[in-house]
């Protein structure tokens, strides 16, 4: 430390002397030692009395004594001493300060003491600071703590100082403030806020926030631990399925301390000695730094190796670092290695998935990571790495991971591939062996990238992926629109449109209906299905998809369920105005009020940006395959089916018939599926059913229109076509309420 001493910082000075004068009006004393070389000096400001204690041993009697005057500013002494009994424990190394706070006392019920600090005395997790802080609350309750650097002049810049104030303790707790001085030059905005803070009861602001939930006593205060948005980011961890420790997930390496184990570290590479990896070796782009002449090499003992797989992070922050912890992952390529005191090592648990490491290595490198391991210090330890929560992937997303995975490798095959035909332009014996190898070869390859670029074109998209009905209207709106006839082009897009929240709307009865959760639009449906004059439309469609999305029973099924997707469809002010405008044309199209042949191109182009943005919404029906179940056989031994079955998705119904065993054996031949992304089937029988049309001889997907006395009428998604049914078929649309 350099000698002699200086203006504590002007902007720290100001933030305490308001929060004195907010906590505690009066003449503040300041009270210190004068015979420790490691005690914190600094000017006092002029309204600021000074006081001394004769040592440190009897700073806490000092401290009462003048509480009983005023606000007191204690400024104890910062180096360790070695106790021989008393609180410290025997030959036990701690600070004196430990001692000094340990037996403070108010000296009334109004005293307020303010003590400058090292930071880790507040947000450190060692069990001397956690229950030296438990000491503390026996007697005081904690108003506000502030964290600054280059507070006194004589600590280093980077050293993270805390000045808290204490009340003397109450019968219940007061909210807590906790502020963080910016490394800015914005003193005035910064006091503002801090102003602001005080007076708040509640919330956060820029550089602060309160605490009205109130943790243990004993608990780390950390600035970002109890900030209300970790906090909340926390919780919110839960949607990607659960969450754990990483501690749960991995186990710690042992490390190779420098000054300790200094006896088997070397500049040079001998005999039997490994490369040590330090923090400066972990690239921020999740690599590992080649060795240097400056690196070093270390006999390490077998528990010490690193193994691939294992993980390895930067134990130091830095305070210009970007936010998210560096982290890199051991390859075959980086051993033989050990891991030093500068880093942390993490080795995956036999019973850690492949889904949870990677879902892992990338939550680590996220600025939330970063915040829930805290940076109110430069160094991360062990143990708060191991009680970082971590998400856990749920079946869905295990299964979209694992089909990333699988994307990535077989992109990189593609350009290994690539780049191998590249590179053997000038091999052949000929130019002609070279061009004609190329071109052969690589038309494969140029096929996968032009049928991989067709998935970013929305239209292929939804006539290869999305279910029949869907994708055969949009096919039929897209070559009508081609073919320039403008009125049939205005009546697809139209149609389309209908039939998509026909669809979905029908998707929601059905899953509503299993759920056991009614539908009041339900309602209208039946009346119309009974008078004999016209079936459900485009408004009663929208009716389901409202009701559903305002359901809470709905909003309550798990966040898995296909119904949340179809609840988001008409979300949004855009999507709203969009069904609106496409309802209000269908209806004028449906009464006879015909544009004029002049109006229909714009007409044409309205209406499909409006249809194109409805489709957009309903990606999610590309993860749902509407699914035709065509043979079940049962192996009641197995407890499972051999179900044969065509995954309508797609413009066209003939499709290939796929199989797979299901643990089921309630599933009907003949009856349409919607198979989820947890791989569970939902029965969409009566709302929709499957045959082929009488009319046009076509597989088809059929809604309930209308229900005269003798028979149950049928209508074509696909093609508007009528099919009768015997009248038992109402029997099945009275059990779920359409009837």
């Amino acid at each position: 430390m350099p000698e002699g001493k200086g203006p504590l910082s002007p902007s720290f000075e100001r933030l305490l002397t308001m929060g004195f004068a907010h906590l505690a009006p009066g003449p503040v004393t300041v009270l210190t030692t004068t015979s420790e070389e490691d005690q914190p000096r600094f000017e006092l400001p002029s309204s600021w009395r000074a006081a001394q204690g004769p040592s440190w041993q009897e700073l806490s009697v000092s401290a009462t004594r003048l509480l009983a005057h005023g606000p007191l500013l204690l400024v104890p002494p910062w180096q360790r001493h070695t106790g021989t009994g008393g609180r410290a424990k025997r030959n036990a190394s701690h600070f004196a300060y430990d001692e000094v706070l340990g037996a403070c006392r108010p000296a009334n019920a109004d005293s307020v003491l303010v003590v400058l600090t090292p930071a880790e005395l507040w947000t450190s997790e060692s069990s001397r600071a956690a229950q030296l802080r438990a000491t503390l609350a026996e007697h005081w309750d904690t108003l506000a703590v502030l964290y600054g650097t280059g507070v006194i002049p004589q600590i280093h810049q980077s050293v993270i100082v805390a000045a808290a104030f204490l009340k003397a303790r109450q019968e219940s707790r007061p909210p807590m403030k906790i502020f963080r001085v910016p490394h800015t030059d914005e003193g005035a905005s910064v006091e503002k806020d801090f102003e602001v803070l005080l007076q708040r009861g509640g919330g956060s602001t820029r550089y602060g926030y309160v605490v009205r939930k109130l943790p243990p006593t004993e608990e780390s205060l950390d600035f970002d631990r109890h900030h209300p948005d970790v906090v909340s980011q926390r919780a919110d961890l839960a949607g990607f399925g659960s969450i754990t420790t990483l501690g749960e997930l991995y186990e710690a390496v042992p490390r190779i301390n420098m000054a300790a184990d200094s006896q088997w570290i070397s500049m040079e590479e001998q005999p039997g000695a490994v490369r040590l990896l330090g923090g400066r070796d972990i690239l921020r782009g999740g690599s590992i730094a080649l060795p240097t002449d400056e690196g070093y090499w270390v006999k390490a003992p077998p528990g010490c190796l690193l193994q691939s797989g294992d993980l390895i992070v930067r134990e130091i922050h830095g305070r210009n670092d970007l936010p998210g912890l560096i982290v890199a992952e051991v390859t075959e390529q980086d051993l033989p290695a050990a891991p030093a005191h500068t880093t942390i090592a993490l080795r995956p648990r036999a019973t850690t998935t492949p889904q949870q490491i990677r879902l892992v290595a990338q939550f680590l490198r996220t600025p939330l990571a970063d915040r829930l391991v805290g940076r109110s210090s430069v160094h991360i330890t062990m143990k708060r790495m191991l009680e970082l929560p971590v998400p856990q992937p749920d079946d869905v997303l295990t299964a979209a991971l694992d089909d990333l995975d699988a994307a990535r490798h077989r992109l990189e095959t593609w350009r290994n591939d690539a780049e191998t035909l590249l590179e053997s332009a000038f091999t052949s014996k000929t130019a002609m062996q070279a061009r004609d190898r190329i071109v052969a070869q690589g038309r494969g390859l140029r096929l996968r990238v032009e049928a991989a670029t067709l998935l970013d074109d929305l239209g292929h998209t939804v006539r290869t992926r999305f279910p029949y009905p869907v994708a055969y209207r949009w096919r039929e709106s897209e070559a009508r629109i081609s073919a320039g006839d403008q009125q049939a082009a205005y009546s697809a897009v139209l149609e389309a449109a209908e039939i998509l929240l026909c669809y979905s709307a029908l998707l929601a009865l059905a899953l509503a209906w299993e759920a056991g959760i009614p539908l009041g639009s339900t309602t209208a449906i039946k009346e119309k299905l009974l008078s004999g004059r016209s079936g459900p439309g485009f408004g009663d469609w929208v009716a389901v998809l409202e009701e559903a999305a305002g359901s809470r029973k709905l909003r309550a099924l798990p966040h898995q369920h296909p119904i949340h997707g179809i609840r988001s469809l008409l979300a949004g002010e855009d999507a709203a105005d969009a069904r609106q405008r496409l309802s209000e044309r269908r209806n004028d199209d449906a009464h006879l009020r015909r544009l004029d042949p002049i109006d229909l191109p714009p007409a044409v182009t309205e209406a499909f940006a409006d249809l194109t943005l409805l489709i957009e919404r309903s990606r999610f029906l590309a993860d749902l395959p509407l699914v035709h179940v065509t043979t079940i056989q049962w192996d009641s031994l197995a407890q499972t089916a051999q179900v044969r079955y065509r995954e309508l998705m797609g413009d066209h119904p003939v499709v290939p018939t796929k199989t797979a065993a299901l643990p089921r054996h309630d599933l009907e031949i003949g009856s349409l599926y919607l198979w989820d992304s947890m791989h569970d089937l939902h029965l969409l029988r009566p709302f929709l059913t499957g045959l082929v049309c009488r009319v046009c001889r076509t597989w088809s997907t059929f809604h309930a229109d209308l229900v005269p006395q003798d028979s149950v009428l049928l209508k074509s998604l696909e093609h508007g076509h009528v099919h009768p049914q015997p009248a038992d078929t109402a029997s099945a649309l009275a059990r779920v309420g359409l009837l």
